[in-house]
This record gives C-alpha cells, structure tokens and sequence, in this order.
C-alpha cells in the first residue's frame, strides 16, 4: 500500500483545500472517490462529507451536496453533523475515565446509581449497558407505542425517558443471557455520567473527551435552542421528490447527540492508536476494547461502543449511525492504519457501503480476498402470502384502554371500513388476524376477557418488546 501512496504523491499536484485551511492533495484515487460520490455532489440536494485517514493524517477530506437547501450553502470537511449511535463510542469512553477514576465499577448494579429502575430479580449491571445484553426494552419502540416516534411532532425528555423506563414491569430476557443491539442502556449511561460525576454528561464529555483531543468543533448536543456554527440540518426524500426538513425534538443524548465533522474525527479515530485521555495509558483502550460476554461464555464482536469485524480478509473496527435525517460510517483498518468517516445529512444515504467502497480504492493490493458484489437475483422481493380476514365483532373491542408502563391511553373507535386506533389524534386501522388477535402494522394486540366474555384489555407484542399491557377504562 505505501507503494500506492507513493504513486499518488507524482500523480497529481492538484491540492483542496479544507474549511480548516488544511490542504489535500487531488490524485487519481480522490478523483475516484468523487465519482463514488457524484450522485450526491449537487446544488439542490443534501448530500454528504468523507474524511479519509491514514498514518494520523487525512490525505482527503471533500463536501458533496448542501448543508442547508433554504440557503443553498454547500456541505464541506467543515460542516457539522450528527452521527448517531456512533455516539455510544464518546459515551463509553466517559464510562471508562469514570471507572478508572475509581468513581464506579463495569460490574455494579445500575440501581446504585438509578434507584427508581425496577429490580428485576436478576441484576442489571454497567457493563450489561455497555455491551448490549441487558434485556432493557428498547426506548425508541416504547416512545412509538406512546404516540411520540423520534422525530415526530411530540418531543421527549431525559426526565420522561427515565420515567418510562422505570416504569416497565419486565425485562426482555435475563441480564447477560444474549445480546440484543438497544438505545435504552447507552441513554441510562448517560443518566449514570451524570450522576456519578455531579455535571451533565455532556458537559463531562467536553472536559473530559473533546476539549483534551482539541476536537473544538465536537459536543453532544443536548440544547435544541443552541445555536451551531457550520451546521447541516438533517432532511429525507419526499415521496414526490425533493426533500424535507427533519428535525429532533429531544435533548436526549448517550445513545445518539454527538456532532462532528470529518476533520475532527480524526482526533478521535488517532485516539485508538496512542491514548491521550484519563491517565494517559494504554488501560482506557484496552477496556474500550474489551469484548462482551454473554453468561454461557460466548464472546461478541461488541465491545464498548465500537464493532469488531473484517472486510475481505482485513480486520475493522468501528459503528455506524443513523438519526432523524442523518446517516454516519465508521470504518477503521487498525493493522493498517487506515479509516475512513462518511457523514450525511440525508436518511436515504448509505455510508456503510460507500465506506468500503473508499477503502476497496485505497487498500486494493492490501485485501485477502476478493470483492464482494450483490447478485441480483438474490435479492428479489418475496411475495406476501394474503390472508383472508377472519369474521369478528369488531365492536367488542371499542372502548379507551390505558397502559400505566407508558402513561398513555388508546382509544379503539369503530368506523363504517373497519376498528382503528387513534392515538394523539392519528388513527390507524387494526387488522383482524384470529379471535381476539388484531394486528397494528407490525405491532400485535392480543386481547383478554373478564368472567362475562367482555374484553377486559389486550397486551402488545412487537419485536423483543413482549406483553406491554392496556387496561380497559370503565
């Protein structure tokens, strides 16, 4: 590979030069990587921005499409974007300085901590947090079913999150037992940060993370009135076509909140190779880079907050993320020292696959194995088997139900087509699947009778998520 780098150093005496000043040299693998990223490189559209590292230096860093379609201003290395769960990795990190401050234990309790969460006969512990096998319900489904959806018209708080849930009466499997990829635990952590140090997580972070690797232009954001210098604002597809604006009414952070741009990630990303947080040693990288376990002794590729894997043959590590209107990749190559960070303001963006198409151009003599392409026919749409309706009374089911877990009421309404439910004033319609069994998308209402046949209530099941119970209002 330094064979490749060399070449390009003739190839091209073309320089850009970044929102930091900084110059990268024009080559042809960067000419290669506009043309990767040219169906995004335009003036009315959001697009996206790549940072390209290797050897503690970005050798490219580019802006493709718009960072805000109001006033036209175009993404560069320099605009500021969310990057979703790869958050978890600054989160972690706080965790990890708390822990080796001696200020909390991985392996204590989460209730020492968050007295109000329920003891579950089973204890739920940091580390469980950290490693995604807690068996917390995932927060955002919750927030769903409350009629409030990330990036919906209702916004939520910290406060209420904790409250909610702190509020369910189960688990989805016992602590330790599997791993099952969930928002809530890395929200709690936050919450922990908070607590444990005595200041907001966000602002632990600052001191603690951002401010000590000179990332000045990276924070969590937790305040919806802030104003951000060089921000994207984050839109989706329209089905018509154009775009809409997105936007997160929640201050909640851990899971999701940090923004960036490309060129301080590199701080972060160098970070992994020679610690300079904490005391300053190698301990607060190795504990970042500690597997998790499930209780049978099965080792995950997740550690905390960062995925281990390959790419043809070569070892990763790194996240992806998503927010409301934003997509984000993280892909490192450590035995190579090489990554790449794709930031977009766009939901319909996928950085992941454009990731290793970067490195597919820069590391191509440096793979083991070939390149993977998709067979087409692999991935021929199944066709859904339809069902005949079951006969039911649907009037049975009329009435306002109430689930004391999420502190909301659904109120089941018959029309002439069908029984829908109409939750903060969106009404959808139920499906009938079987006797006392109605389906709400991919949600499933399964119903119960008191002692005179009457329906007395229903529990909800929708993924891991499983008998979230209503109460029928009298």
């Amino acid at each position: 590979m330094m064979l490749r780098f060399a070449y390009v150093l003739f190839a091209s005496f073309l320089f850009f030069s970044g929102a930091s000043g900084q110059s990268y040299l024009r080559t042809n693998l960067t000419d290669q990587v506009d043309e990767l990223f040219s169906h995004w490189d335009q003036q009315n559209a959001p697009g996206a921005t790549i940072g390209i590292y290797q050897d503690g230096e970005i050798v490219y860093a580019q802006g493709y499409g718009t960072a805000n379609l109001d006033h036209n201003i175009p993404l560069t290395p320099g605009s500021v974007l969310r990057i979703g769960s790869i958050s978890k990795q600054f989160m972690a990190m706080c965790v990890a300085i708390l822990a080796e401050q001696g200020q909390l234990s991985l392996d204590d309790d989460i209730r020492m901590y968050l007295p109000e969460m329920p003891d579950y006969g089973n204890s739920v512990t940091i580390r469980h947090l950290l490693h995604h096998t807690s068996g917390i319900r995932e927060y955002l489904a919750l927030v769903s079913l409350a009629g409030k959806p990330e990036g919906g018209v209702f916004g939520y708080t910290a406060k209420e999150l904790v409250e909610m849930l702190s509020r369910q009466k189960a688990l989805n499997f016992e602590p330790g037992s599997q791993f099952s990829y969930t928002n809530s635990g890395y929200f709690l952590l936050a919450e922990i940060v908070t607590r444990v140090s005595g200041i907001k997580a966000s602002a632990f972070a600052l001191q603690n993370v951002f401010e000590p690797l000179g990332m000045t232009s990276t924070q969590f954001y937790d305040d919806r009135n802030a104003i951000i210098h060089n921000r994207a604002f984050g839109y989706s597809p329209k089905p018509g076509g154009g775009y809409s604006l997105d936007i997160l009414r929640s201050d909640v952070i851990g899971d999701l909140g940090v923004i960036t741009t490309v060129e301080d990630f590199l701080k972060w990303d160098q970070n992994f190779y020679e610690n300079r947080l904490g005391i300053g040693t190698d301990d607060l990288i190795n504990t970042m880079f500690t597997r998790g376990r499930t209780n049978d002794g099965e080792e995950l590729p997740y550690a905390l907050g960062v995925t281990f894997g390959s790419y043809r043959g070569l070892n990763t590590m790194g996240h992806g993320g998503s927010a409301v209107g934003y997509r984000a990749e993280f892909l490192q190559f450590p035995d190579q020292r090489f990554s790449v960070v794709i930031l977009s303001n766009v939901s319909s963006f996928q950085p992941g696959v454009l990731a290793q198409g970067v490195a597919d151009l820069y590391l191509d003599d440096q793979f083991k194995e070939p390149s993977r392409t998709n067979n087409p026919e692999q991935t021929q749409s199944e066709i859904s088997e339809i069902l005949e309706r079951p006969i039911l009374d649907m009037s049975d089911f009329v009435g306002e139900f109430y689930s004391d877990e999420l502190d909301v009421s659904y109120s089941l309404l018959l029309k002439e087509d069908g029984l829908y439910l109409d939750l903060r004033g969106l009404a959808s319609e139920l499906i009938p699947y079987s006797e006392d069994r109605l389906n709400w998308g991919r949600r499933e209402l399964i119903f119960s009778r008191d002692e005179n046949d009457d329906v007395s209530g229903f529990r909800i099941n929708v993924g891991e998520i499983q008998s979230l119970e209503f109460l029928k209002l009298k």
